[in-house]
């Protein structure tokens, strides 16, 4: 039976395309709608990878093992942000299953991070966007709590507004974990990420 792999040969790399979700502008930078920007931030940021301005979005590189991760940060603003997808998804030849949107969610609490294979949009425009682009719900997806302490009709004030210091101390433990998983979901698949880091 021939080998699949011939020995001391480096395994084919694997490109998988993270999106992390936000708006561009020093106006949006902390508020809690970017925290998909900062998570791509850290996972940049602890490889010394340097964004830079392409189409569509700003995008760099991290290798991981014999994982290649495209960091994307739709600069289309949160309510086009399928066009930033669809468009990387053509040009890196990324299929589904390797792609993974890290995004704010408001029905977790503040750093709660829950991974799914597929769902609704949940009144979340910039999945909403990249459900339309890409005519379907079946991509990955790491939700990051933000909380919901605000008042009826204050919706778009609290998704736009900075987080408190008390809640700054909390993220600089969280998005760490967030980090590690979007790694996992690279290296582990989306199954053993879910079990491992859903909820904790």
């Amino acid at each position: 039976m021939p080998l699949l792999h011939k020995p001391n040969t480096p395994f084919p790399k694997m490109n998988n395309l993270i999106v992390g979700l936000g708006n561009i502008g020093q106006e949006y930078a902390d508020t809690r709608h970017n925290i998909g920007f900062r998570v791509l931030d850290a996972l940049a940021g602890a490889s010394n990878a340097v964004f830079s301005d392409r189409r569509y979005g700003y995008i760099t590189e991290v290798r991981l093992k014999n994982q290649n991760l495209i960091l994307l940060k739709p600069s289309t603003y949160m309510n086009l942000s399928g066009n930033a997808v669809r468009y990387w998804m053509n040009e890196k030849k990324i299929s589904p299953e390797r792609l993974l949107i890290v995004v704010d969610d408001l029905a977790l609490p503040l750093g709660t991070l829950r991974m799914k294979a597929s769902g609704s949009e949940g009144g979340h425009n910039g999945l909403r966007s990249i459900t339309q682009q890409l005519a379907t719900q079946q991509y990955a997806r790491l939700r990051f709590g933000i909380g919901a302490d605000f008042d009826r009709g204050q919706q778009i004030d609290f998704v736009l507004s900075p987080f408190t210091p008390d809640e700054e101390a909390l993220l600089r433990e969280r998005i760490p974990v967030a980090v590690e998983a979007v790694k996992s979901f690279a290296l582990q698949g989306i199954d053993r990420t879910m079990n491992q880091y859903n909820g904790k």
